[in-house]
This record gives structure tokens, sequence and C-alpha cells, in this order.
């Protein structure tokens, strides 16, 4: 497994999976001069990186089949897991946000209104399998027919999206994100004209 970080900017920074199509993508906010850790993988670097930005507050899990490696992490870092919250988090800055609840899906987006960062595990993404032509963010292929994003996440405007795959987008985010919501449901058949150009990959 190839990670590397990314998604530096002023508010936290991120680390991709480079060597999969999945593009798996952790993250971590930092506020006040602590840190709170978002779906991470666990990989070689990243508890020192953690450790060195600030006091390690918690740790979340965003979506029912993410585990990744939360548990182990929050354990070595000796902080809360908080696993699909339904409440705000003491101390946290953060609004949650219920994507999808059902039996199979279940996902929560977290939100930093105060710098507009909007954090999404598996609804939103920027990996190539999301993303329909010249598509730079998208809803999850599976939610499109339903659009429930939109439903959920629709009235927020975002600065900065950081998505559980593929890199984040740290400026400007909002046109991207409501064109996003707006257009899943129509730009399926693009979706799936681009997937046989992804398996000759």
């Amino acid at each position: 497994m190839k990670t590397r970080f990314c998604d530096e900017f002023d508010g936290g920074f991120g680390w991709i999976v480079d060597d999969e199509l999945f593009k798996r993508c952790s993250h971590v906010l930092v506020v006040d001069g602590r840190v709170w850790v978002i779906d991470p993988i666990d990989a070689d670097g990243v508890e020192e990186r953690i450790r060195a930005a600030g006091e390690p507050a918690g740790v979340f899990q965003t979506v029912n089949r993410h585990n990744r490696g939360c548990a182990a992490l929050a354990a070595r870092l000796g902080v809360p897991l908080h696993v699909l919250p339904k409440t705000p988090v003491a101390d946290a800055p953060f609004a949650l946000r219920t994507v999808c609840k059902n039996r199979g899906w279940q996902e929560i987006a977290i939100w930093w209104p105060e710098r507009r960062v909007l954090v999404v595990g598996d609804s939103l993404g920027t990996a190539s399998y999301f993303l329909a032509g010249d598509e730079r963010l998208a809803v999850h292929p599976l939610l499109r027919p339903a659009a429930t994003p939109r439903k959920r996440l629709g009235d927020l405007d975002p600065q900065v999206v950081l998505c559980g795959h593929g890199e984040g987008m740290l400026s400007d985010a909002g046109p991207a994100f409501h064109e996003a919501l707006s257009t899943a449901r129509r730009r399926i058949p693009r979706l799936l004209a681009s997937w046989p150009r992804l398996r000759r990959r």
C-alpha cells in the first residue's frame, strides 16, 4: 500500500492510498491546537504527523463499513473513537449530518461551519470512478439515482470539501459541490459510458 500526504491547508491535512482504484483518503482537522482524525488509514508516518500537529482529541468513523484503522489509531493515541455519532461530540466545533441511514449504508458527514469545511466519507468523491466527463467532484455512483446527498447536504455552502475517496477541494469548492448535487441523476449515462475506459487502465 503506497500512501502520501495530501490536502494540506491551514485547517488540517490528509493522506491517500495512491496505488488503488478506490483512492481511499483520510483526514485530520486541527482546531485550536487539538487534532480530530477522520476515517484514518493506518500507514507509516501517520501517527507521528498527527502528534506533531497538536494534541490528539478524537477519532471519527463516518461510514459503517469504513473501519479502516479507526480503532487501532484511537487506542494508540489514547483518545475516544466516535463511530457514526448521532449527536455533537463535546469540545468539537462540528455539526454532524446524516447522509445515509439504511441497513447496508450508514454515513454521517462532518461540517465545520466556522471554516466552511465539509468532510464526506463515501457520498461524495473525486476518485475517477465517481466522475462523469469533466466533473471535479461527484456523488457516489450508487447514490446518484436517489440524489440522497442533495436532500441531506444541499443547504450547505462549503469552501473546502474533503472526501474519503480521492483528494479534496481546498478552495472555492461551493460551485463544484452544488453542481455535483444538482446534476447527479441526469449525468448517470455519461458516468456509465466512462467506466469501460477505467477498466482498461
